[in-house]
């Protein structure tokens, strides 16, 4: 877990990098350094762009693949330049993104029968991720409460996610699920706080 302070640094993290590159066209040159030594370690993350209220990039690290510094500070170039369902974010817009962070846990297999997979689902506490042969998709934990979908809805966005039919998880298709530690700005480069979400294992209760 990230403790406040680690979490702020994260999102001025992001921020920093994003706006940096579009002043400049450059990374930032190493000045990070005095990052906590949490920043070194794998983790995976999401960054996401919201403008007005609305969704304006999200692209992340699934797995735990990467430092956490190198993860952040590719993801919110990624959230803000690459993400194919939106224009690259400009510099003058800016000033009216919110930019929230979250670091994942380690996905975990729900290893039930598929009828068992909604009860298994905790609304708030869980992020999905569907896998399907070469298909994966994934939705992040507060994607299910802010667009208040129930566990059914959840699983079928998913599926739709990773460009499998809606059902696919009633199919055979194979769900994981993992929990995230969110910290946002409350306005546009503004104060940073961590939202509330529920804590506990992706096991069936």
């Amino acid at each position: 877990m990230l403790s406040d302070s680690q979490g702020g640094a994260a999102v001025r993290l992001a921020r920093n990098t994003i706006e940096t590159y579009l002043r400049t066209g450059k990374m930032m040159d190493g000045s990070e350094s005095h990052l906590p030594a949490v920043f070194n370690e794998n983790r995976g993350v999401f960054v996401t762009l919201t403008k007005k209220g609305n969704l304006r990039g999200c692209i992340g690290h699934p797995y735990a693949d990467s430092p956490l510094m190198g993860a952040i500070t590719d993801s919110a170039l990624s959230a803000a330049l690459r993400d194919p369902r939106f224009p690259p974010v400009s510099i003058k817009e800016m000033s009216n993104i919110t930019i929230e962070v979250t670091i994942l846990t380690r996905p975990e297999l729900i290893d039930v029968p598929p009828k068992d997979l909604p009860s298994s689902i905790r609304i708030g506490k869980h992020g999905l991720i569907v896998k399907s042969g070469h298909r994966q998709g994934l939705l992040l934990p507060q994607v299910a409460p802010e667009n208040d979908f129930d566990e059914v809805e959840f699983l079928s966005h998913t599926c739709l996610k990773a460009g499998l039919p809606h059902d696919a998880w009633v199919m055979g298709a194979e769900v994981y699920c993992f929990e995230g530690q969110i910290f946002s700005e409350k306005e546009p480069g503004g104060e940073i706080f961590e939202k509330d979400l529920s804590k506990g294992s992706c096991s069936k209760d």
